[in-house]
């Protein structure tokens, strides 16, 4: 019963969260690079970021360290 339970959840876990990746949409893209020097390149850099995650290639998030 339990295994079966198990089995079941983790099915329903797959089909809610099937292959679903939230991108910025080109509004939030503009909004993050006005802040940039070179907005273009800012812009082009993360509109190829989007297509590549939608397309469901893996890409790179630099981590930025925390500072009080």
């Amino acid at each position: 019963m339990r295994l079966a339970l198990k089995i079941f959840l983790f099915l329903i876990f797959l089909v809610i969260f099937e292959n679903k990746s939230l991108s910025l949409t080109d509004f939030q893209i503009k909004r993050i690079c006005k802040k940039e020097k070179r907005e273009f390149t800012c812009r082009n850099l993360l509109k190829e970021k989007r297509f590549n995650l939608q397309k469901g290639n893996s890409i790179e998030i630099p981590v930025i360290p925390y500072k009080r």
